[in-house]
């Protein structure tokens, strides 16, 4: 009878002692995600104060470019290196160009005069594959001259507009990435601009600068937003209508 208690006993104290191990371990466990969160916490903080000592990005690409392999922003979890000719590794005006385009993860406002690159309508492309919200302004008469990546653009499902006008040449070329980083200068998006002429980009991501770019891409999507322009009749088919009238 009392070996019966003890053993009773002990099998209770066991079963406490399992109870308390397993609070224990859950105390334990608990307290290392509390910090593993606040040291998350802490890193991005600290991350944020090292930028902002820094102060907002300020970056000036000169061109022409020289010709490297641009392969590895594209596929970026490639497990083979890629075979081309090219030199690779090496950085550039152009991959930095580039670096800053697919950065983008929300939107991408882009005014461009003049676009037949390949590389960059790629980027243009996946950006838009991945889900971010693209917006192109382009000229009336350049989109169509060959070569032009403006049609791969539109026929991926990607906003076009073009200048609405005969009269004047939309010859900006700057683009807007989340609404926060600026991209501008005089580069064309043509492939003789990147590897031969002499151009400039520079990119920010200074508020000020900023602000007075998306006031003039929203002035411009609306501008020439199709719904608010009728089309326009020539003198032959105006006769045709009002004999059809008559």
């Amino acid at each position: 009878m009392h070996v019966a208690r003890a053993s009773s006993c002990h099998l209770r104290l066991a079963d406490m002692s399992q109870q308390m191990s397993f609070k224990e371990l859950m105390k334990v466990l608990g307290l290392g995600a509390v910090a593993l969160v606040l040291g998350v916490e802490w890193l991005n903080w600290l991350m944020r104060r090292l930028r902002d000592s820094r102060g907002p990005l300020k970056e000036v690409l000169f061109f022409p470019s020289p010709q490297v392999c641009v392969e590895h922003l594209f596929i970026r979890h490639k497990h083979f290196p890629c075979a081309c000719p090219l030199p690779h590794g090496v950085e550039t005006s152009f991959s930095r160009l580039l670096v800053h385009l697919l950065s983008a993860r929300m939107s991408l406002d882009l005014c461009v005069f003049s676009f037949s690159h390949m590389e960059l309508s790629r980027a243009i492309l996946l950006l838009h594959k991945w889900g971010v919200v693209v917006r192109v302004v382009t000229d009336r008469d350049y989109m169509t001259i060959t070569g032009s990546q403006i049609g791969a653009l539109r026929k991926a499902g990607i906003c076009v507009r073009h200048e609405m006008s005969s009269a004047v040449h939309m010859h900006h070329k700057f683009a807007l990435v989340d609404g926060r980083k600026l991209i501008t200068g005089s580069l064309n998006w043509t492939l003789t601009a990147v590897q031969s002429n002499k151009e400039n980009v520079m990119v920010t991501e200074e508020p000020e600068l900023m602000g007075p770019y998306q006031q003039e891409f929203q002035k411009l999507w609306e501008a020439n937003d199709p719904a608010n322009h009728k089309p326009q009749c020539t003198n032959e088919q105006l006769n045709i209508k009002t004999c059809k009238d008559g």
